[in-house]
């Protein structure tokens, strides 16, 4: 089967909606999965059943797409998200390929169009799909030919294997190089309010109409900022969801994906697309750098 997207209520829905590849819409607001694994992003969660409640509490607040990986275990998230929520309704379900795992903490690339098409089948396995909404290449393999790598996967869409096709830790060129070869409607780079090396990217996307979903979006929860501070306090909200508000605010092509290994933090993080910044915010998080 396919997953399909329709639009959940609040509070998810709050952070308005985004269409990818002009066919494929759901709310800004969304999930990363990758915490829901062991330490190192390795191995299996501490605690399994709190995981799966993380998944199912998301879809009740509204969100109704899920980023994941290959690489995230590896195999583990997607096969805890297949556990929490197969069939998907009204879910859109991304993943990602092209990175290696030796071991925690450990990632390689590897663009090689046989290992891609090895990642490709075994999330297709593991999400029960047999088709990925959004697969993504997780790098661009400096290793191998880049134009290899676009054609690969521009052979799985071809094949019906993805509906449509992201990249991860681009450039505005790199993002030009692969489309030349196949169409490209997201990017997930590295983002958030302390880090904005990959602005001019977050524009560019802005601008061509792609998503961009960036990655890290709390910082890996090290936010302390006094800005962040005094606006959270203001509002009385966490530094961490003034982070999120300002993401979707700063531009309508974020699609948001904090991640979290608790239903605690799942409600804190998906509740700020309810909180409102004032333009004064908004110019004074605008000048962190």
């Amino acid at each position: 089967m396919t997953s399909t997207s329709t639009s959940h209520g609040v509070p998810a829905a709050a952070a308005g909606t985004i269409t990818l590849g002009g066919d494929l819409t759901v709310n800004r607001m969304a999930f990363g999965a990758m915490r829901l694994t062991g330490k190192g992003i390795w191995g299996q969660p501490q605690n399994r059943a709190e995981a799966i409640r993380v998944l199912q509490r998301a879809v009740e607040l509204g969100v109704n797409f899920f980023d994941t990986a290959y690489s995230y275990g590896p195999h583990v998230s997607e096969e805890i998200i297949a556990e929490a929520l197969y069939p998907y309704p009204g879910l859109v379900i991304a993943t990602k390929g092209g990175l290696e795992r030796p071991g925690p903490d450990r990632w390689v690339e590897n663009g090689r169009p046989e290992f891609l098409r090895r990642n490709l089948e075994g999330s297709l396995q593991r999400l029960r799909l047999d088709r990925i909404d959004l697969w993504q290449l997780h790098r661009i393999d400096p290793k191998v030919p880049a134009q290899e790598q676009f054609e690969a996967v521009r052979e799985f869409q071809r094949e019906g294997l993805i509906r449509h096709v992201g990249l991860s830790e681009v450039t505005v060129a790199d993002i030009e190089r692969a489309r030349k070869v196949l169409p490209i409607v997201s990017v997930q780079n590295l983002y958030n309010v302390t880090n904005r090396k990959w602005e001019d990217e977050v524009e560019y996307s802005e601008r061509e109409g792609l998503a961009f979903i960036p990655w890290f979006p709390l910082s890996a929860g090290a936010l302390e900022h006094p800005v962040l501070q005094s606006i959270a306090a203001g509002h009385g909200a966490t530094v961490f969801q003034v982070a999120l508000t300002w993401l979707l605010e700063h531009s309508p092509a974020m699609l948001v994906i904090p991640g979290t290994s608790t239903v605690g933090h799942l409600d804190e993080n998906v509740t700020a697309a309810e909180i409102k910044l004032t333009k004064k915010d908004m110019k004074e998080l605008d000048s962190i750098r």
